[in-house]
């Protein structure tokens, strides 16, 4: 019998992982199901590479689980981000102590519950050395949002972002509804920074 054929989301949901460069596309989005794990801090500090190896030790046992036992094979996604502050300027400013974010892995609707924590004590088992207090998984609903594709180094993001907030959202009526969201398409191990494809996406609502 023929293998079941690898599902590629980049691929099959254009909505999630694909959008315009140089101009901000509206999107309403779906409830979907993460691996989540939060932290504070700057990018890459031991906590933030704690929270990403816990996602990845667990997102490929899920992706192992689904295909043996339940014949649907996966590629899985990339890594994304919620960031946010008490003050939106450490963003703008550069203040990284100041950062909170949740790291996030998207999971296949078709997994449930108890196979997420299957999941989760196959990762716990094999690194036991992780941390996976704060690691969980959970539902996002961002709905109706903005986003667009940043192409260069992540640290040349603060004046779109300024312009994002101060200009492009109360040009057309916008308001805030959750945090500053990334979707991470380049490899910053392998891609050289300035050919590095983020998605920047930002929640909102109608004021």
């Amino acid at each position: 019998m023929a293998a079941a054929e690898k599902v590629d989301f980049r691929k099959s949901r254009p909505d999630l992982f694909s959008a315009p460069k140089d101009s901000w596309q509206t999107v309403d989005l779906p409830p979907i199901r993460y691996l989540m794990a939060d932290g504070q801090g700057a990018p890459y500090a031991p906590a933030y590479q704690n929270a990403v190896e816990v996602l990845y030790s667990t997102a490929y046992p899920l992706k192992f689980l689904s295909k043996t036992k339940l014949g649907r094979d996966y590629v899985v996604p990339p890594l994304e981000g919620l960031w946010w502050s008490n003050d939106l300027d450490a963003f703008t400013q550069g203040r990284r102590d100041e950062w909170r974010w949740t790291m996030m892995i998207m999971l296949p609707d078709w997994l449930t519950d108890a196979q997420i924590a299957q999941g989760f004590a196959a990762a716990r088992a094999k690194r036991p050395d992780n941390d996976f207090s704060r690691a969980r998984s959970d539902v996002l609903h961002e709905g109706l949002s903005l986003q667009r594709l940043h192409i260069g180094s992540y640290a040349d993001e603060a004046p779109i972002l300024a312009a994002l907030h101060d200009a492009v959202m109360p040009g057309q009526g916008l308001g805030f509804n959750g945090h500053h969201h990334e979707i991470y398409l380049g490899d910053p191990r392998r891609t050289v920074p300035e050919r590095l494809r983020t998605i920047l996406r930002q929640p909102v609502r109608k004021i």
